[in-house]
């Protein structure tokens, strides 16, 4: 009986330690700042707040690497100036 427990403690382990090395997923934000007109809409509903006010007031992200996907400046953007899309790995190191 304890080995059938010791087992079952073993797999769920495994189970857990495969959950928590899981990939991030990196996003790329861009802004069309021609059609943005600075009214600071994305940068209220940023969960991670990296979307800050450049001198002109326009937006531009802080960190990208902390941008959770979340498109919540892509959807409340009344111009339409901001795309979220997924990051795309470069294969080589000379791919554009």
């Amino acid at each position: 009986m304890a080995e059938k427990s010791a087992g079952k403690k073993q797999s769920c382990a495994r189970k857990s330690r495969k959950a928590t090395t899981k990939k991030k997923k990196h996003y790329d934000v861009s802004f069309y700042h021609d059609w943005c007109k600075a009214c600071g809409i994305c940068m209220a509903f940023c969960p991670q707040k990296i979307i800050q006010a450049d001198k002109n007031g326009k937006p531009g992200i802080s960190e990208m690497d902390k941008c959770v996907g979340c498109r919540f400046c892509e959807i409340h953007c009344p111009d339409f100036a901001i795309t979220v899309s997924d990051r795309k790995r470069n294969r080589r190191q000379n791919d554009v």
